[in-house]
């Protein structure tokens, strides 16, 4: 039997499996929502900005985002260039990474209430 795939993606009526795989992937999303992420792109660009949205084609909008033009580990290397709010296209982003800084502040604050 095959399953059935429309524009927006797989039809509601396959099962709760899937139901319940994309609403642990969105629980997941919405946990790092204004965390600070580092994204390589495909042209050795390196950006770093608060994670604000995404959408199904994998596009994502960071805030008070700063573009790095060296793809490293150590951005001292070169001064970044200020970009403010940017669009990322999904088909251009190599790997995302969510800073450590950020994880830690929100399990410090999250332990506090």
């Amino acid at each position: 039997m095959a399953t059935m795939i429309e524009e927006n993606g797989p039809s509601s009526h396959i099962g709760g499996e899937l139901s319940l795989s994309s609403s642990r992937g969105r629980q997941k999303l919405e946990s790092l929502l204004n965390k600070n992420m580092r994204i390589r792109m495909t042209d050795g660009r390196t950006l770093v900005g608060l994670f604000l949205c995404t959408d199904r084609d994998c596009n994502v909008i960071l805030g008070s985002a700063q573009e790095f033009l060296k793809s490293s580990d150590s951005f001292s290397q070169g001064e970044p260039r200020v970009l403010g709010l940017a669009m990322i296209p999904g088909h251009h982003v190599v790997s995302i990474e969510v800073e450590s800084d950020s994880l830690v502040d929100t399990q410090r604050f999250g332990s506090s209430h």
